[in-house]
């Protein structure tokens, strides 16, 4: 990869409590991180910080280009800007 050349979003899927034994929420993580291990350290710390008590972590991948729709596309422009970002919803729905 070239210094021009964008490293790619990761994305993580999961569930997120926010108390132990609480209700789960659904929970996409984006980042740019060097591989796998390091996303995922890096998303659990973002989690913890945002006063999340539990996660568990499902499935990882790389983002193929940003997303049409909000609060996906936003999330997406943050991790290109070097955030962890975080976006939660209702699993139920």
């Amino acid at each position: 990869m070239n210094d021009n050349e964008q490293q790619p979003v990761t994305i993580i899927t999961g569930r997120v409590w926010r108390r132990k034994g609480g209700v789960a929420e659904g929970v996409h993580v984006m980042l740019v991180a060097p591989d796998d291990d390091s996303a995922v350290r890096a998303a659990l710390e973002a989690l913890a910080k945002e006063g999340f008590a539990e996660a568990e972590l499902d499935q990882i991948g790389e983002m193929e280009g940003m997303p049409d729709e909000e609060p996906h596309a936003s999330a997406y422009q943050g991790a290109i800007e070097g955030e962890v970002s975080i976006v939660t919803f209702d699993e139920n729905r």
